[in-house]
């Protein structure tokens, strides 16, 4: 636990500053995150990491997350990218006689868009176009750790009944839901120091999807780990694991909040 919490402590701090600083040093430190992710996701699916095939999901991951509107470049990653990436890759299956097999290539574009289009709408949500990125990125941060940390300390004190067993055996329904109660507290807190620029309502909305979002991203998680009988995808956190399992929450909370239109600019 204590390194868990030096380690938190340091690379909570570090990502926070540069998300104060926000533009293109914040970018890159995204984008460095995502490479890192996507790395962790090949070397669990047993696929060579330095290997052709995982090269092209690197160039996909790059791709999406290359700041193209930081450098005034008239381009938005879309479907005709990732149809693009997606005969590429199983143009490897032809190319090597099946070596390389569907399975394979289907689970590198599952990594390529889950960790690529996560990591891009938390870069995206500090551009935010109405010049409050900073405000909304803490809001979303803090709402999922504010679920984690409820869902913890109130499943630790009265969970009784467990939440899906088969994926994730220690969380409980009651830990659920306390998350989901103190996600809410945390949007409202935010709603009410933002002046006009977020209501009540709103920020209801966003506190329970970044609960109950950001809890399903957890189990995303832990069901995939158990599939391949890892306990973490990686070692670079000491106490947490990888990026991965520190961001488990957040690639699935931040592209669902812009998609479902939560935000409102």
């Amino acid at each position: 636990m204590k390194q868990r919490l030096i380690t938190g402590i340091i690379a909570g701090a570090i990502f926070l500053g540069f998300c104060v600083i926000g533009g293109m040093s914040f970018h890159l430190l995204v984008l460095a995150m995502s490479l890192i992710g996507y790395y962790e996701f090949v070397k669990m699916i047993k696929v060579r990491p330095f290997s052709g095939i995982a090269a092209l999901g690197f160039v996909g991951v790059f791709m999406i997350m290359f700041p193209w509107k930081l450098l005034n470049i008239a381009y938005t990653p879309n479907g005709e990218m990732i149809w693009l990436l997606l005969f590429l890759l199983m143009m490897m299956t032809v190319l090597t006689k099946n070596q390389i097999s569907i399975k394979q290539v289907s689970l590198l574009l599952l990594g390529i868009l889950y960790i690529g289009v996560g990591f891009y709408y938390i870069a995206e949500s500090r551009h935010a176009p109405d010049g409050h990125g900073l405000f909304w990125t803490f809001l979303l941060l803090s709402s999922i750790w504010a679920s984690d940390a409820g869902a913890y300390f109130v499943g630790k004190q009265w969970g009784r009944h467990k939440l899906w067993p088969a994926i994730s055996p220690n969380k409980t329904v009651e830990g659920a839901l306390g998350g989901v109660v103190i996600a809410i507290i945390t949007a409202v807190i935010f709603a009410l120091s933002s002046g006009d620029l977020l209501g009540l309502g709103g920020a209801c909305l966003i506190g329970l999807a970044c609960a109950v979002v950001g809890q399903l991203g957890d189990l995303i998680q832990s069901a995939y780990k158990r599939v391949y009988n890892i306990k973490d995808s990686g070692k670079l956190l000491p106490g947490h694991g990888g990026i991965l399992d520190r961001c488990d929450s957040w690639i699935i909370v931040f592209p669902f909040v812009h998609i479902v239109m939560l935000l409102p600019y």
